[in-house]
């Protein structure tokens, strides 16, 4: 009898969810907008520590207006990290706009410092310095923001980070999402905490969040009939979402330390294993750990990530590779890219040998046995 599948990051509801979802049928908030809106926004926003917050429908949607808000157009460049899910570089077309790949750092997995400045310099000798910088905070990691910072900062170049899976991460103690001019956060129903889809653009800079909601609302002009004197789109999230978001808001800390447990249970069983090495945890930073990652030594081990993640999901256990640098992507091809070091690719490295383990905040021990046991029996250490 095949056992009970153990997926990769399964949402983990509360059980105070249902109290918002029948506060707003009973108020009879069902259209986008209301009471729970309104409330969610503040509450992450305190919860982070930043002036403000606009929910919206989906992380995509919340980079997609920052990218707005920051005029990019046709023509402009947008550097981007280059290991992440496509949404982080989507927004960049549809604004017409040229994205710019780079590499990621062996210590955090994320932007590369070295990488960003010389590609930084080259756009600066051909005068087309980018206009902004899109940095990704992978797996709950924060990026080494204060060197990207400094960087961006010498050349008068906004940041957006992307926290979409770093929630409730903290670097140098502030909250990840909060250090560049925009942040965005995803509530898709895999991350720490969901509204089943969603997403949230915070910033310090009120007036461009009070621009966001006119944005995301179809940019309906103040008429008593329906004028539109600028493109618009259909990007906030319903009042029914945010309910659950806000009683998932009220568990966050709980969830981290689920997730941060069981990291360091694998890192326990498995990480003394010669062959095997964890994603660290840059110094002054606390990780959510959203998905415990790992990189093989293919030579040592015997085995690829293809054969552990096929006999794990023989074992009905879900497992998955690191996300597929985007400079290799079919849709980017040709895209300009500017590895860490001129002959050393780290984010090809860590795709070609790194695995994400189950990492739900609901996983039992038991069911974490059962992926530690099968993981060590593929790579011969049962």
């Amino acid at each position: 009898m095949l056992k009970e599948r153990i997926y990769l990051s399964p949402p983990h509801m509360s059980g105070n969810e249902l109290k918002y979802i029948e506060e707003a049928f009973k108020t009879n908030w069902i259209a986008p907008l209301g009471p729970n809106v309104d409330a969610f926004e503040k509450e992450l926003a305190k919860y982070v520590g930043i002036e403000g917050a606009v929910a919206v429908s989906s992380g995509t949607a919340a980079i997609h207006l920052a990218l707005r808000l920051l005029e990019i157009k046709t023509g402009d460049r947008v550097f981007c990290s280059t290991l992440t899910f496509i949404a982080s570089a989507s927004p960049i077309l549809y604004q017409g706009a040229e994205p710019v790949f780079i590499d990621s750092e062996p210590d955090t997995w994320n932007m590369s410092p070295i990488a960003l400045e010389r590609a930084l310099e080259d756009a600066k000798r051909e005068g087309k310095l980018p206009k902004a910088v899109i940095v990704v905070n992978l797996y709950g990691q924060s990026a080494k923001m204060d060197e990207i910072l400094s960087l961006c900062n010498k050349y008068n170049i906004p940041v957006i980070e992307d926290a979409a899976e770093s929630l409730g991460s903290t670097y140098k103690g502030k909250k990840s999402g909060t250090l560049g001019k925009f942040g965005i956060y995803s509530f898709n129903g895999n991350k720490i905490i969901t509204t089943s889809m969603g997403g949230m653009l915070v910033s310090h800079d009120m007036e461009a969040l009070k621009k966001a909601r006119f944005l995301a609302t179809q940019a309906r002009d103040p008429a008593l009939h329906y004028q539109h004197s600028q493109l618009g789109y259909n990007y906030r999230m319903s009042n029914i979402l945010a309910g659950i978001g806000r009683a998932q808001l009220e568990v966050i800390e709980q969830r981290i330390k689920a997730r941060r447990a069981i990291f360091q249970r694998y890192f326990e069983e498995l990480g003394q294993i010669d062959g095997v090495c964890f994603m660290t945890e840059l110094e002054d930073t606390v990780s959510n750990r959203w998905l415990t990652a790992l990189t093989i030594d293919q030579e040592k081990l015997n085995v690829n990530p293809v054969d552990i993640i096929k006999y794990l999901d023989k074992e009905n256990i879900e497992a998955r590779r690191v996300w597929k640098p985007l400079h290799l992507q079919p849709l980017f091809e040709g895209i300009k890219y500017y590895p860490h070091h001129e002959n050393y690719s780290v984010s090809e490295a860590l795709f070609e040998n790194g695995i994400c383990l189950p990492s739900g905040s609901n996983m039992t021990p038991d069911q974490q046995d059962r992926v530690i046991w099968a993981f060590k029996k593929v790579i011969n250490q049962q």
